[in-house]
């Protein structure tokens, strides 16, 4: 059997078919925790249930290993009231990067006499702007990179961290050992992973209503902790002016598709898809990332199918002013399933450019569904796959249509809760004062109001 998270990453599907089948017989027998939750999350058909099965399975050995620890260290926790409630936000990704990207503003937004924001970095210092924006904003900066888990716990006692708030998950370079010895009397799970981390880690996910219904709160270990809108923060940084449509290498008429998620999201079906829609769409394009590992695949992926592979346009790397600028040049964004557009949904959204979805049954593949519910734009979401193709479709063939849809997207922007920094920062903080006006009980599900 072929390593399947390597061919997911070069959009190399000889064994898909047969991927879900392998990966559920791995999870029958994955006594020993041997299956990365993170890769569970793009197969197809996979349910939320089997996520937190795998989740528990994943930490089941390191949690039971870490309670002599757990038991030595013996933390105790304040519970009393205080004036300022101190968060600590636990991440390597403090960087030029989409978990910051997004999170930022938000951060700049808490009120200052009502919460300390400390800041526990086990990543690398960039010294970008980003970062040293984030070292303004922060009570406490800590540069916990050299330490040991048990180091990092200890540091984020002594602290006296109220609430811990965990943004990795099962992400590249995550400490989820840090959580396993309790360094916080309350512990969330919060926008780095799109799933529960299972028992024994944390006491709330925050989520919003869309993304998990309150029907799907036993596939969570945590407790549901819903924003009134949606889950995810996103900023408000300037547009620059768009470059032309020349100097990104897509046609300056035509119709251009645009999916920018990691290669490792994109199956089969999904590619089949957009296909159908360049064959329907005459003169379109379909503008994808780079990735040295899968264009060659994907290329050839469309000339099987009868699809001119020049009609693959590839974006390279680009930082994120340029990123946002050029985004600006597409005009229909597809996403992707069972592991949907997440902050690259919300980014083209910011940039104006519609996103189509399809409804899914995780939280992975329900984001960019929130995302266009909190922009007013809930009819971009179909149903099922043909759904999908008819909405991309009828876009994509009426000008006028597409042309009114972004209009309507543009023209709400500025108001939508989407990207509404201070009012998603003040619910967030409801739902923090929520968490903390509960410390003394077992968690329960929990909403910010309005």
């Amino acid at each position: 059997m072929k390593n399947l998270w390597r061919s997911r990453q070069m959009c190399e599907w000889d064994e898909f078919s047969q991927e879900t089948t392998q990966l559920r017989a791995r999870l029958a027998e994955d006594a020993a925790g041997a299956l990365p939750p993170f890769q569970l999350l793009a197969a197809q058909g996979v349910d939320a249930a089997e996520h937190r099965r795998c989740s528990e399975l994943w930490t089941r050995e390191r949690r039971a290993a870490s309670l002599p620890l757990r038991a030595a260290l013996a933390f105790r926790h304040d519970l009393t009231d205080r004036p300022r409630l101190r968060i600590g936000y636990l991440s390597n990704d403090f960087s030029d990067h989409a978990t910051l990207l997004l999170l930022i503003d938000s951060l700049e937004a808490h009120d200052r006499g009502r919460f300390d924001l400390h800041i526990f970095c086990f990543g690398r210092d960039d010294d970008r702007p980003l970062r040293r924006r984030l070292r303004a904003v922060a009570h406490g900066f800590h540069d916990v990179s050299g330490l040991d888990d048990s180091a990092i716990a200890t540091a984020i006692h002594a602290a006296g961290i109220d609430i811990l708030v965990d943004l990795k998950g099962f992400t590249q370079g995550a400490r989820s050992g840090v959580l396993m010895l309790r360094p916080s009397p309350i512990q969330v799970n919060f926008l780095g992973y799109p799933g529960t981390l299972g028992a024994g880690l944390c006491d709330y996910i925050i989520t919003d209503d869309y993304v998990t219904p309150p029907a799907a709160q036993a596939d969570y270990a945590e407790s549901f902790a819903c924003m009134p809108d949606c889950y995810q923060p996103h900023g408000r940084a300037p547009l620059g002016a768009a470059p032309r449509r020349a100097d990104a290498g897509l046609p300056p008429d035509a119709i251009v598709f645009c999916c920018f998620n990691q290669p490792f999201k994109i199956t089969p079906p999904a590619f089949d898809m957009w296909l159908r829609l360049l064959e329907a769409t005459p003169g379109s394009v379909l503008w994808l990332l780079s990735s040295v590992r899968a264009e060659g695949n994907l290329r050839g992926a469309a000339m099987a199918r009868g699809i001119d592979a020049r009609r693959l346009v590839f974006a390279p790397d680009a930082n994120q002013a340029d990123h946002m600028a050029r985004l600006q040049l597409a005009d229909l964004v597809l996403d992707t399933a069972p592991y949907g557009a997440h902050t690259t949904a919300s980014d083209a959204l910011w940039a104006g450019i519609p996103v189509v979805t399809m409804r899914g049954d995780t939280f992975a593949a329900r984001v960019a569904g929130s995302l266009l519910h909190a922009v007013g734009l809930p009819d971009l979401i179909g149903v099922d796959a043909q759904d999908y193709f008819n909405i991309a479709h009828a876009l994509a063939a009426e000008p006028a249509r597409l042309a009114a849809t972004k209009a309507r997207l543009r023209a709400g922007r500025a108001d939508a809760p989407l990207f509404d920094v201070v009012g998603y920062t003040s619910a967030l903080e409801r739902l923090y004062e929520a968490m903390w006006t509960g410390r003394a009980a077992a968690a329960a599900p929990i909403r910010a109001g309005r």
